[in-house]
């Protein structure tokens, strides 16, 4: 299996470099997303495991239902406090699939498409532990974070930001978005996707517009997953 994924991973390392060169002629409606969620036993970057993936891609201002997936990790980590918040005991995780056959299934989507994240940099740090622990080759992801977006809003309203004002849930309730179950990975990865395209509306950009409309916010970037091979 860890042979079959290197061996995929290769080919998506490849495909991205085209991939990053073909952005550059498309519209934000032309570029295929993809909102990518993990649930994790803690929220310390360094330390903290997956528990649950969800994914669904997206484009041209829509959401493909038919795309997304779900995948429940089987991990014997430290769970601490996580089963209170997304409800994964341990009894469920010890059912899920190998941390390895989950991650294959994200490599598709990284080809392929800019990611989508609410709160990017936890959630890549624990993916890019996942690919050293899988023994997968570095490779580059391009993705925007709505956590990002909604505080370059936040910013140019408030001095002082208020408490817990950029969470998903209080971002799309400040946005007219209706409510949703949280802290399920698949549900959360929607609610990020339908909160991105609310966000773009807030901001006066269209789908006609580049990415490259977005950099002024900060929101967009590049993260390495894997390991080095230097």
């Amino acid at each position: 299996m860890i042979t079959r994924i290197i061996e995929a991973c290769a080919s998506v390392l490849f495909g991205n470099r085209q991939f990053r060169k073909s952005l550059r002629d498309k519209t934000l409606g032309d570029t295929p997303l993809a909102s990518v969620d993990l649930e994790l036993t803690s929220l310390d970057p360094v330390t903290t495991q997956i528990t649950s993936i969800g994914y669904v891609s997206g484009s041209a201002g829509k959401i493909t239902l038919s795309s997304s997936g779900y995948h429940v990790i089987n991990t014997s980590a430290d769970l601490g406090q996580s089963p209170v918040i997304h409800g994964l005991t341990l009894d469920i995780l010890q059912q899920g699939e190998g941390l390895a056959d989950a991650i294959n299934s994200l490599l598709p989507l990284l080809k392929t498409h800019v990611l989508i994240f609410h709160n990017a940099r936890l959630d890549l740090m624990a993916l890019d532990s996942a690919f050293k622990r899988c023994g997968l080759p570095q490779m580059e992801v391009l993705y925007i974070d709505t956590l990002q977006l909604a505080l370059y809003q936040l910013n140019k309203q408030h001095q002082v930001l208020p408490s817990n004002s950029a969470t998903l849930t209080v971002c799309r309730q400040r946005l007219g978005l209706p409510a949703f179950p949280e802290h399920n990975a698949l549900d959360d990865a929607l609610a990020t996707l339908q909160l991105f395209y609310a966000q773009l509306n807030e901001l006066g950009i269209t789908l006609e517009d580049s990415i490259e409309s977005l950099f002024h916010t900060n929101a967009v970037g590049r993260f390495s997953l894997g390991l080095s091979s230097s």
